[in-house]
């Protein structure tokens, strides 16, 4: 299992797989190509079918147009057996003749492989791999779940995560403070900032919903402008966790170390997901990116309010469990409906799970890597038009960008 610094990682929206990924295959073939005079990119599957709406062609073109012309054919009904998200990169010479050839796949959360090797291979660090066996370590050894992300990750990555923090705040702070139309055909308003107004009319326990409902439509909507934001595990889930983590710590002021200890709980949760599964809405649906932001987000409030590891566990089984199933149904392919709003939805569940969880002594029968496994299977059984194609439910009677 990898690094917490591969799931959490910092760029610009709208999407960790149609966006970030396709840029950094863009810079790595360029890297490869720097003297070509002429690129084709030919986008398959997801990719293609929302690449539009994700501003997929412009990532690309904007990294290799400065050096060569570039053409992009878009192939949406090619689904390329490894992984729906493939794009195949040519380098052209004078003639026009192709001099090389790369087929690459972005697997969610801004990650590329190649037919099952990751492009720039890293060592796996984490030698157990299951919440099972992670829970039964913190419970023999009486450690929490962010003192073994310490004992795995370098020494710096108390540094890492507290810049993680500050962009998570950074997105937070500046998606209420802007105002106006999202970029795309939909013209839909931003809305954080008036939720965040309204919010602060009510007493408690409503203010303190619609101020969590108000810092996940921020990041959310930061991320749909192309804003600068944190995949926590992707861009179209960027919202969840630090919507949690900014009301708990304004609403708590816990201290600095204590959000970065939650933010190693949420990335573990997460990596276990990634490594066990996919943080990929076209290769698992919704479930996959925003349910698992809610599983991690659910796990890190437990985790600040000091749960035991056996409820942090069931606080985040029921994060992910009970977004089984969840469609990845962009409409227009943009990530703004239903992605924006289902941010901020996951940010109150995850609160409501840590409740939950912190009524039990976290005995419950259903096991986080069992809700892992599910999802995975579901994410094999969902139809291709429920996994970010825009060909189904809510995107179904919605044209694509042109």
């Amino acid at each position: 299992m990898k690094s917490i610094k591969e799931l959490y990682r910092i760029g610009v929206g709208p999407s960790s797989s149609h966006t970030m990924g396709p840029r950094k295959a863009a810079e790595q073939f360029l890297a490869k190509h720097p003297d070509a005079k002429g690129f084709e990119v030919t986008l398959y599957g997801s990719l293609a079918a929302t690449g539009k709406g994700h501003m997929t062609d412009v990532a690309i073109i904007e990294v290799l147009e400065p050096h060569a012309p570039v053409d992009i054919l878009w192939c949406p009904q090619i689904f390329l057996p490894f992984h729906p998200n493939g794009m195949t990169f040519k380098s052209k010479d004078e003639s026009g003749k192709t001099t090389d050839e790369w087929t690459v796949f972005s697997v969610g959360g801004g990650a590329l492989a190649e037919e099952g090797i990751f492009s720039g291979q890293s060592p796996d660090i984490y030698e157990m791999t299951k919440m099972s066996e992670i829970l039964y370590w913190c419970e023999r050894t009486g450690r929490s779940y962010w003192e073994y992300v310490e004992q795995c990750e370098d020494k710096d990555i108390w540094d890492y995560l507290a810049e993680v923090w500050d962009t998570m705040c950074n997105a937070v702070e500046n998606g209420l403070e802007h105002e106006g139309v999202l970029p795309g055909p939909l013209n839909l308003r931003r809305k954080a900032a008036n939720y965040y107004i309204k919010a602060k009319g009510y007493k408690d326990n409503l203010r303190s919903r619609g101020l969590v409902f108000a810092y996940a439509l921020a990041v959310s909507e930061e991320n749909a402008s192309g804003g600068k934001i944190v995949t926590a595990p992707t861009c179209g889930s960027c919202g969840v966790v630090p919507a949690v983590l900014y009301h708990l710590q304004k609403s708590r002021d816990f201290s600095q170390m204590r959000m970065l200890r939650a933010l190693a709980t949420a990335g573990l949760i997460g990596n276990v997901v990634k490594h066990n599964a996919t943080i990929s809405g076209a290769e698992g649906g919704c479930q996959a990116e925003v349910g698992v932001a809610c599983s991690m987000a659910s796990a890190a409030a437990s985790q600040l309010f000091g749960g035991s590891p056996a409820q942090i566990e069931y606080a985040a089984e029921m994060g992910l469990e009970h977004h089984l199933g969840m469609t990845c149904d962009p409409v227009c392919g943009l990530v703004q409906i239903p992605c924006i709003e289902r941010n901020a939805y996951a940010a109150a569940r995850a609160l409501d799970s840590n409740i939950y969880s912190a009524f039990t002594d976290g005995t419950h029968r259903v096991s986080f890597d069992k809700v892992v496994e599910v999802m995975k299977q579901t994410g094999h059984d969902l139809p291709s038009l429920y996994k970010e194609t825009s060909e189904g439910g809510l995107a179904k009677d919605y044209q694509q960008m042109e």
